[in-house]
């Protein structure tokens, strides 16, 4: 897995950076990019699965004459059962399947007010996720009708991981610019609860769960009533790149989304460099899947579903996740005339240092007040 994530800079420099400077030109977006992507379409439709076979029972038995002894029981056999259908663990993991599956039901709730700060109110949250309570926390600043962004964070272990997690100063960032943020855990981090994630795609439908509930709830009564349905953003770094591209392969419900650093949409890839990552302990599963499978459940190979404008971000420097993985995406989306802004940043690492995270905040703010 990806090496631990660490703290990033002191909350007060960037968000007095952010409220105080004006926006900047963004950096370069190179016209050439270092990849010709390529992603196939699968062409092989996938074989129907045969439903358990059935079976008739017999007639019942029905009352002998009046005045006729019964007679003698004679010992039949009982069928014995064959074993239950093993459960696919693949049901509901393509993209096709995400896209046509209904999200949200029950309501956010804030559990507790975690800090009132200058600019913002902290709050504990809670949500439910097909049948999951996720935790998380939301910054609400002044304001009505204030646009919504989704701060998704890559992998921490989850031993390790706090409601707060290492994006925390991206989200208090966004909150002092004016947008009301959310920063869910997702299943598997405490304390949210545990729950199906294969290929990670249960992140996506927490993610997905938690889209449906927001266009519900904004402007009504309650912990959303300052949230715009309309102007709902996603911000994704890492792992959280990674589920917003899927989130955006499935839904149009956001308006545009942010990847920074962000794994790659072909699952073969992510895999096998977790794989690596874990010395041989996670992504087996993954990786054993067939190819047509593979391409179903990937986003990359689904791109033309996309609707909604996309920013990529990624630091030329960064050892964890390939840069190049960012330009294969760029120029997958060119190709199929999306909109798509490619941002590089020399000499940034996986995780920013203050200065490429000052950049970067500058960048999405301006990317989000253009869409």
């Amino acid at each position: 897995m990806f090496p631990g994530c660490h703290k990033f800079l002191l909350l007060g420099l960037i968000v007095g950076l952010l409220a105080g400077c004006a926006p900047t030109t963004p950096t370069m977006i190179l016209p050439t990019l270092m990849a010709t992507a390529v992603f196939p379409t699968p062409t092989d439709p996938f074989p129907e699965v045969p439903l358990p076979g059935t079976y008739t029972p017999a007639p019942a038995a029905t009352a002998a004459p009046t005045g006729t002894p019964w007679p003698t029981a004679v010992p039949t056999s009982t069928p014995t059962p064959g074993p239950s259908p093993t459960p696919d663990p693949y049901a509901g993991l393509t993209i096709d399947e995400l896209a046509l599956r209904p999200y949200g039901g029950g309501e956010l709730h804030i559990v507790e007010t975690m800090a009132e700060l200058p600019g913002f109110t902290r709050s504990l949250i809670t949500y439910p996720s097909d049948g999951l309570t996720i935790y998380g926390f939301m910054n609400t600043p002044p304001g009505d009708k204030l646009p919504v962004v989704l701060v998704l964070h890559g992998y921490v272990d989850p031993a390790d991981y706090q409601i707060q997690a290492y994006t925390t100063p991206y989200a208090d960032a966004l909150a002092n610019a004016g947008y009301l943020v959310i920063h869910p855990n997702y299943r598997n981090y405490p304390p949210s609860d545990s729950g199906p994630n294969l290929f990670r795609v249960g992140y996506a439908i927490d993610t997905l769960n938690l889209i449906a509930l927001i266009k519900a709830q904004a402007g009504q009564p309650g912990p959303l009533a300052q949230a715009d349905p309309d102007a709902i953003y996603l911000l994704g770094h890492s792992m959280g790149g990674g589920v917003a591209l899927r989130v955006i392969t499935v839904s149009s419900d956001v308006r545009a989304a942010a990847l920074y650093g962000a794994m790659s949409g072909d699952e073969q890839k992510n895999f096998a460099r977790i794989w690596e990552w874990s010395g041989g302990k996670d992504g087996r599963i993954e990786l054993d899947t067939s190819d047509e499978l593979l391409r179903a459940i990937s986003p990359s190979y689904h791109l033309e579903r996309i609707r909604v404008p996309v920013s990529l971000h990624h630091g030329l420097e960064d050892g964890v996740v390939p840069p190049i993985w960012s330009d294969q995406l760029c120029e997958a989306l060119r190709g199929l005339g999306k909109t798509v802004e490619c941002l590089h940043y020399a000499g940034q690492p996986h995780n920013f240092d203050s200065a490429g995270q000052r950049r970067l905040l500058v960048n999405v703010r301006d990317f989000f007040a253009r869409n």
